[in-house]
């Protein structure tokens, strides 16, 4: 059942021993919403605790600081930024079926909560959490503002996606204000990467192909590749995005081999494609313009399955 942001708030705020799940692979609006709502959660006096199947990445760690978790049964379980259970990951597989509430941006979301608060027009998760904060009187602490910030700036490309709205921009004056540490956080996210991703990059732009007169660009990442670099999979949020910076290309795909015969597909595309309801056609989702599937099979028979079915839908 889905219900608006004051339900949501009177929720948070009669509950407590609170879990929060965070999806697998974490980027940083699901770790920025699941440390900014437990921040906020601990300032009220409440027990709460973040949980997440992978580890976060190292360029994130300071989301969570020197923070520690008691652990506690919990009596209250929230999602934050994830559309589907799939995306629970290993770790969290006990609470498929379990979550009491979830806090979602994400127009795919399959409502696998018992209540749903989303909003498909928020750029990032974290803007809801912005707003969600106001209404249960919290104060936006530095540290609750670098949580949100991250959410919101690795959602958007640092403000330059389509997703961005007016609103965006007014939170981001207002966490900067509450302390934010943006110069820091935009260079660590957005200007820094370690040798062994530049390597990695190298090794990706290798596999760069494209398909319908340069309409699509393909580029795969193996586990060969993660083992030669030592990069990890929670630190390739940014190969995503190298197809569809090219010139003329309306369809980027990025193919991820999870395990053996398993792909994770990310597609980013212009107006032509509908991301997210071209990956619902492979049990995936997302948003317009960036979605998510995962399909099996050997890479060369996800290739020709992939490019097929963009190729048909291009063609309309």
């Amino acid at each position: 059942m889905r219900i608006n942001r004051k339900e949501t708030a009177a929720r948070l705020i009669e509950q407590d021993d609170i879990l929060i799940l965070c999806h697998r692979n974490p980027d940083g609006d699901t770790l920025g919403s699941g440390y900014g709502l437990h921040f906020a959660l601990k300032q009220m006096g409440k027990r709460s605790r973040v949980l997440c199947s992978d580890p976060i990445p190292a360029k994130m760690e300071y989301l969570r600081g020197t923070e520690t978790f008691s652990d506690f049964p919990p009596r209250f379980v929230v999602s934050v930024d994830i559309a589907d259970e799939q995306l629970f990951g290993d770790t969290l597989s006990p609470y498929r079926g379990g979550v009491d509430l979830a806090i979602d941006h994400h127009p795919s979301n399959s409502m696998f909560a018992q209540e749903t608060l989303l909003d498909a027009g928020a750029a990032a998760t974290c803007e809801i959490i912005y707003h969600l904060l106001s209404d249960m009187n919290v104060s936006i602490t530095q540290q609750i503002a670098d949580c949100l910030y991250t959410g919101i700036a690795t959602d958007t490309g640092c403000f330059k996606f389509a997703n961005v709205i007016p609103d965006t921009h007014r939170i981001a004056a207002t966490l900067i204000e509450s302390g934010c540490r943006f110069q820091k956080i935009n260079k660590q996210l957005f200007e820094s990467k370690t040798l062994g991703m530049m390597e990695l990059e190298r090794q990706v732009l290798n596999t760069l192909e494209f398909h319908a007169q340069n309409r699509i660009a393909i580029i795969c990442v193996t586990l060969k590749m993660l083992q030669e670099t030592g990069v990890s999979e929670a630190e390739l949020d940014g190969i995503s995005g190298i197809p569809r910076k090219i010139e003329g290309v309306q369809v980027g795909v990025t193919i991820k081999e999870r395990a053996q015969n398993e792909y994770k597909l990310s597609i980013r595309s212009s107006e032509l494609l509908d991301a997210s309801k071209f990956c619902a056609l492979f049990g995936g989702g997302g948003h317009a313009r960036a979605a998510g599937c995962t399909i099996y099979g050997t890479l060369s028979e996800v290739r020709k399955q992939i490019l097929s079915a963009l190729q048909e839908a291009l063609s309309h």
